[in-house]
């Protein structure tokens, strides 16, 4: 099963993302669920750092993808940071609602 955490500061905003885990719905290279849930977080990694110029510290490997924003994101650029990865949310959360056998999502206050 994937787990996916979202961390989320005092603020209630997301302050980061932690994946782990494999879904296991198919072979490996197979399983839609594996490549819709790596498509949707690190394709939001990404676009952060694309559109907002804001980089993420991230680390990725094999069921495993850690990704924190830094803490001297610029002031202009957090509402739209923020909306990128409340839209990563909600695509998780669709591919759950399909998929919740192989797909946990959980919201941790840190």
């Amino acid at each position: 099963m994937i787990i996916v955490s979202i961390l989320r500061g005092r603020d209630n905003d997301i302050t980061g993302i932690k994946v782990t885990g494999h879904a296991e719905y198919a072979d490996p290279g197979e399983d839609i669920v594996c490549a819709a849930v790596s498509a949707v977080t690190v394709g939001t990694v990404n676009s952060i750092e694309a559109l907002t110029g804001t980089v993420m510290k991230a680390k990725m490997k094999s069921g495993f993808l850690n990704a924190n924003l830094p803490g001297d994101v610029h002031p202009d650029t957090v509402h739209q940071v923020q909306l990128l990865l409340s839209s990563m949310v909600v695509m998780l959360r669709t591919i759950e609602g399909s998929y919740g056998m192989y797909i946990q999502i959980k919201d941790v206050n840190i």
